[in-house]
Formats: C-alpha cells, structure tokens, sequence
C-alpha cells in the first residue's frame, strides 16, 4: 500500500495560532521582544471576527458580560428573536454548564474586578494605537473623537451614569449630558433622546486596516506569517506539544500560542483540556444615504447598537446572541438593528446597505479572556475569549500574553486572566 509523503517539518521559537486581531498582536508584541515567531490562520489574518466588528478602541466599555441582574434580563429575552442579547436554547451539558458558570459570575465584587483588569489593558491598548497610527501615516483611519452614549429612557441614562461613575474610578473621564447638549454635540440624533454620556478621549478606526497594520510591522520586524493555513492535529512529547500538523506542513515549536477565538474549543478537545467559550453572534451593516450623516461613534443603550462613522458610509452593529459555532444569518435580527438605528438616527427613506457581515465574539462565562500558561501542556499558552472587547483590548491582552511566557513584571493584576480557573 503506497504512503501519503510525509509533511515539510520546520522548527520554529514560537508558533501563534490565529491571525485575528488577539493573534497578530501577541505576534507583534512577541517578535517585538526578541522571539522568533511565525503566525498562522487558516485565512488571512484580520478577516474573521476581526473584519466586521464596530472598531472601537473604548476603555469606557470594559463591562464584563455578566453584571448583576443580567440573567433575568436575558430570561425576558430569551424568546424573543428580535432581542439585543439572546441565548439560543439547545440542549447541550456544555451550555448548561457554560450558564451556570455565567450565572455565578453575575456578583457585584466579580464585575468590579471584572472592569479593573479589563480597562486597564484597554487603556494600554487605546496608547497603542495612537503611537500606530503615528508610525503608519494613521494607515486605519484611527479618530479620536470620543464615543456617545445616548438614551430615550430615564432607566437607560441612569445606567449611563452609573458606568460613567464606574469608569470614573478607573480613570476614563466622562461627561453627563442633557438633550439639547446631546443634540448640540451630534445633530445626526433625534429629539427622542432624553441625554447621555460623552467620553471625550476615546477613539475608532477601520478593523481590518488595524489587523494589516500590526501584521505589516510584524513581518518588518521579522516575524514570518502563514496565511491559508489551518492546523489539524497534534503530537506530544515528556508533557509538551512536540509538532503542530497543519495543511501547510508541520511546525515544531517551542511554544505554541493558542489565539482562535470562537475556534479555540475546538482545538481544545484535541489538546485534551476546557476551554468554555460561547460565540457571541453579532452583525454589522455598512449604510450609506444618511439625511444627517454620524460625526461622533455612538452607543444606542436602549437597542444595543453601535454606529460608528466611516469616510464615505457609517457601519451599524448590534445584537449577541450566544450560540455554539452557529453562523446562520437571521434576516429578522438584522432587521431589528435597521429599525433601531432609524428609530434613533435620520436614515434617509430607503438607506442603501453596501455590506452584512456576521461574527463569533468569543465569550467566557465571567466576561475575562483567558491569558497564561495551560496547566497541562508546559509550552503552550492562551490568549483568547475577550467576548466584545477583541479589538479595544488586543494589544493590551497581548502585553499580559508576553509578559507572562518572557517572566517579566505584568502591568497588571494577571489572576483574573489565569486559564487554570477553568482548564
């Protein structure tokens, strides 16, 4: 019986596996401290959950998922399909076991933890950018405009304070606003605003061109990538993944980064420990043919929706819904974010739409990305699960990721990130 050829084997110092905006950062930040390292994704990076999100770079939106009282929220609206955040029943112990462990995360002392940790390497991330866009004739459209949170309801601004004041006390500024100030500082709303919270300092930019640009340093500095690459399989040695068997040869690395969001489950059955994340499905719309076009990101609190400003068009984005690999898209969901924005926003009549996208963010049950070194295998490390935060966090989280496998001083409190709370 004839013999597949074997695979092309090459050693290398560090293998990341995921070109999303988590993986090409760790790359980066890595190469950038004198690892040699080589990047891999089974498309080309920055195409993935990273194509299609709002891109904001927002400390001031560092809230885990789970919060005190969420889980009645979402119990209200779990049969209803046009909601902002739904849990689609299936029955599956991995999912029950995933809630129960949300469920459990939903304390006051949990989710102020929760905040402090994740604004702080948000905030790192937020001077990262600026000191990019700097260096690549701001090659992303990076905008520091501030971010709007406007509502229609006395219930909504009174959260709005509430997390201005939370943000407060971690450093991130914000002003309280009355209508007419509301109106003043962003015409393109309507008058049903009763007010909001404008953070000055925050910013936004295209997310692919963020990814590409981060990638376009790393290989300047060195770093190898390997786009169109998936990996499949894997070999052990002495409590070490010894090779990586992918569908462009096999790669033997001294350590192997573990950066594939929603696909990180996956991939952690084959290495035989738990990686709990759920895909937070979400979509975005480019619109084009406002009457008064956005000037200013803004957060809608009441429907959940991001609208973010582009040069020629504004992208709309909203909804999560946790599912398990689902990337079906719902026309209904979809719909929803369209009368919402035009609820809130001068839409013209019939608003062309140039492009839909849909995506997994990667949930963990307590809102906290998993970042550090897996208990089971000696060379392998996380960093993945950052729910919504992927991109005004990346850098930040691939700082902590770095900091950790060199045994430098973090700049942060690192225990919330430790996998080992659930490996």
């Amino acid at each position: 019986m004839m013999q597949s050829p074997p695979l092309l084997s090459q050693e290398v110092d560090v293998l990341v596996l995921g070109g999303g905006i988590i993986g090409s950062s760790v790359a980066h930040e890595l190469q950038s401290s004198g690892r040699q390292v080589v990047l891999i994704d089974k498309g080309q990076p920055g195409f993935g959950c990273s194509y299609g999100n709002a891109g904001w770079m927002t400390p001031c939106f560092s809230m885990p998922l789970p919060q005190p009282g969420m889980f009645w929220k979402s119990v209200g609206w779990l049969f209803n399909p046009e909601s902002p955040l739904r849990i689609k029943p299936e029955l599956s112990w991995n999912l029950l076991r995933w809630l129960l462990s949300f469920m459990a995360a939903m304390t006051t002392k949990k989710m102020k933890k929760s905040v402090e940790v994740l604004t702080e390497i948000s905030k790192f991330s937020l001077e990262f950018y600026a000191a990019l866009a700097k260096r690549n004739a701001n090659s992303f459209g990076f905008d520091q405009k501030g971010l709007l949170m406007v509502s229609a309801t006395d219930e909504g601004l009174a959260a709005a304070k509430l997390e201005m004041e939370l943000m407060a006390e971690r450093g991130v500024a914000g002003r309280l606003l009355n209508r007419d100030e509301v109106l003043a500082l962003e015409p393109a709303l309507k008058p049903l605003i009763k007010g909001g919270v404008y953070f000055p300092t925050e910013a936004h930019g295209e997310p692919l061109a963020i990814v590409q640009a981060i990638t376009k340093e790393f290989e300047t500095m060195g770093g190898k990538i390997s786009a169109n690459t998936e990996a499949f399989d894997f070999t052990f040695e002495n409590g070490k993944i010894k090779e990586v068997h992918t569908t462009r040869g096999v790669f033997a690395p001294k350590e192997v980064v573990l950066a594939l969001g929603n696909w990180s489950p996956e991939f952690a059955k084959r290495l035989g420990v738990r990686v709990p994340i759920l895909g937070g499905k979400g979509y975005s719309m480019i619109v084009e043919n406002f009457e008064k076009k956005p000037t200013i990101p803004i957060m809608i609190l009441e429907r959940k929706i991001a609208v973010t400003p582009r040069a020629d068009s504004v992208r709309i984005a909203g909804t999560l819904e946790l599912v398990n690999q689902d990337f079906e898209i719902t026309p209904r969901r979809l719909n929803a974010i369209r009368r919402g924005a035009a609820e809130y926003l001068h839409l013209s009549e019939n608003p062309a739409v140039r492009e839909v996208w849909r995506g997994l963010r990667p949930c963990t049950p307590d809102g906290v990305p998993m970042i550090g070194r897996s208990k089971k295998w000696k060379n392998l490390v996380y960093c993945t699960g950052h729910q919504m935060l992927g991109l005004q966090s990346a850098p930040g989280s691939a700082k902590v990721c770095a900091d950790l496998m060199l045994e430098r001083k973090t700049f942060v409190d690192t225990a919330p990130f430790d996998p080992a709370r659930y490996e």
